[in-house]
């Protein structure tokens, strides 16, 4: 007698429920690693930063003072009627259009300032610090502590993290304020005026009250912010009054912008344009184009004639300043050997390297040091990039063959869900798709979009249900089609993932991520964690309305 085979017949709606508990456990876990690498991220010299070399030479100037407005727009800067003394100053003077890099926060942007380094390695904080007592201090060399070792009296008047930040770059004095708006303005420079006609080569003046009114009074569009703005431009007019424009230097510039609704820290171009006004002694006045931040620590170091800062990725402004022939071999031959030993020590942090080619020394640097980030790039790329590629084609190829017509119903469930999201974030609350919209902290963030993706969810949830006539069809088929429906939702939801995972990697390490990118797998990743959990509650309700029909009928 023949054996009968046996059959197991493999329980599809088991392994897509227990499937929807771990998609929600891995996008929390995920979510949570995410943003802690980017709040744990350290640059890949923080632990071995390069030496400092040789001052350049003597000073050109008696004193540089630093005037950082914070959060002050390019626009609102050229606007005359709200600033005309910045204006008149900008005539006077060297002026430029400034550009940072993102992130746009003002710890990454203080110590790109003053540093020379853009955020990828200078070792700042990416995200600014919850309080005054948790701000990072300066792995890498910086303009005050060049000043320190040439024996120059450096002085710093701001807000409270200046202190945190600079504790290891030999400030001589300062003072530091928790507050943010105009009375805290106004007692930075009530401090800082003295200083202007003493022994002090180097002095920062830090006013944030554009910055405050960007937050708390209605954004850059509100009356408020000009209104700051036009108060700060006060305040700069009696500041420059104290020097002698003959003998002393002044620097206007700014950290970052702010987008139109308030707010900043992502990549929007609006953020990341800033003013740049030099003007008074050893200045060439003119307008100069463009210039980047990282080229105000290596000017203000031709200016002061002390070292260029040793992790500096940043040009002098050679053309903008009163230098013999002389002086300008001196500042050439101190950036080529600073940018020599910057290079050695980036491309040994993280074991890869690239040529660099002839031409200006700073450029050809810079761009062998990009090529040797992007060759580690690549190599690590290749295997997620396969990955992603398989995770985002497959299952539609695989619904492709199948053709049942169910599947269109849920798949309009699915779009349905990303459009009523979308409509919510974008277009009835305006935010823009970065961190610049959640200034109000990472709680936000994660309540906001949790709420708007469990909303949509439920209301996409519907038109499968009603489409199909689940409820009609017993608790069982209710039940699967709930559940069908969500899988398409994460299925959706996934692909935003899947580019940034290919593109970034599973958490931030070495280098910094591409910030649009990550975000939207940011965003991505927390409405995966919703719509699972929300799924799992809408597989239970269509059970129950699938098993009371059945009972009526």
């Amino acid at each position: 007698m023949k054996k009968r085979r046996s059959t197991t017949k493999i329980n599809w709606f088991a392994i897509g429920f227990l499937g929807l508990i771990l998609v929600a456990g891995g996008a929390y876990f995920w979510v949570t690693s995410l943003m802690a690498s980017g709040e744990s991220y350290r640059s890949p010299l923080a632990n071995k930063p390069p030496t400092p070399g040789q001052a350049v030479g003597t000073p050109i100037t008696r004193r540089v003072a630093v005037v950082l407005i914070d959060a002050l727009r390019y626009d609102t800067s050229i606007n005359t009627t709200v600033m005309p003394f910045l204006n008149e100053l900008r005539t006077q003077g060297a002026s430029a259009t400034m550009h940072s890099q993102a992130p746009s926060f003002s710890a990454p942007g203080w110590t790109a300032i003053l540093t020379g380094a853009w955020p990828d390695i200078n070792d700042s904080q990416l995200f600014n610090p919850p309080d005054a007592f948790s701000a990072r201090a300066f792995t890498q060399d910086s303009i005050f502590a060049a000043a320190k070792r040439s024996g120059l009296n450096t002085a710093v008047s701001g807000f409270a993290w200046f202190q945190g930040m600079l504790a290891n770059s030999g400030v001589d004095t300062g003072f530091y304020t928790p507050g943010e708006d105009n009375t805290a303005d106004a007692e930075v420079v009530a401090a800082a005026l003295p200083w202007l006609t003493a022994d002090y080569q180097l002095v920062l003046i830090h006013l944030d009250q554009v910055d405050y009114a960007g937050h708390y009074q209605g954004g850059p569009r509100s009356p408020n912010w000009d209104a700051a703005a036009t108060r700060v431009d006060g305040m700069l007019s009696e500041i420059v009054g104290e020097l002698d424009l003959t003998q002393d230097t002044v620097l206007v510039t700014s950290d970052h912008g702010q987008i139109d609704r308030g707010g900043h820290g992502g990549p929007e171009p609006i953020t990341l344009v800033e003013p740049f006004v030099l003007a008074g002694a050893a200045v060439i006045p003119g307008n100069y184009g463009d210039v980047s931040m990282v080229d105000i620590a290596p000017t203000l170091a031709a200016l002061l004639g002390t070292n260029i800062p040793a992790t500096n990725q940043g040009h002098v402004l050679s053309n903008m300043l009163v230098l013999t022939s002389g002086q300008e071999t001196a500042i050439q031959a101190a950036l080529k050997s600073q940018q020599s030993q910057l290079f050695s020590d980036y491309s040994s942090a993280i074991n890869s390297t690239a040529i660099v080619a002839n031409g200006e020394i700073v450029s050809a640097t810079q761009e062998a040091m990009s090529q040797a980030r992007l060759a580690r790039l690549g190599s690590e790329r290749i295997w997620r990039n396969v990955l992603a590629a398989l995770l985002a084609i497959l299952p539609g190829y695989l619904l492709l063959l199948r053709r049942d017509k169910k599947s269109l119903w849920f798949l309009a469930g699915a779009v349905l869900y990303v459009g009523l999201f979308n409509l919510r974030y974008a277009v009835i609350d305006g935010l823009t798709y970065s961190l610049a919209s959640f200034n109000q902290g990472a709680t936000y963030l994660l309540t906001y979009n949790a709420t708007t993706a469990a909303a949509a969810v439920i209301l996409a949830w519907l038109v499968p249900m009603f489409g199909l006539r689940a409820f009609q069809s017993g608790p069982r088929k209710a039940a699967e089609t709930a559940l069908a429906y969500t899988w398409f939702t994460l299925y959706l939801l996934a692909l935003p993932i899947l580019l940034s995972f290919s593109i970034n990697g599973f958490t931030i390490i070495w280098t910094l991520p591409e910030w649009h990118t990550l975000f939207l797998g940011l965003l991505s990743l927390v409405q995966s964690l919703i719509a699972s959990l929300v799924g799992l509650f809408l597989v239970g309700v269509a059970a129950g309305v699938g098993w009371l029909n059945a009972r009526r009928a």
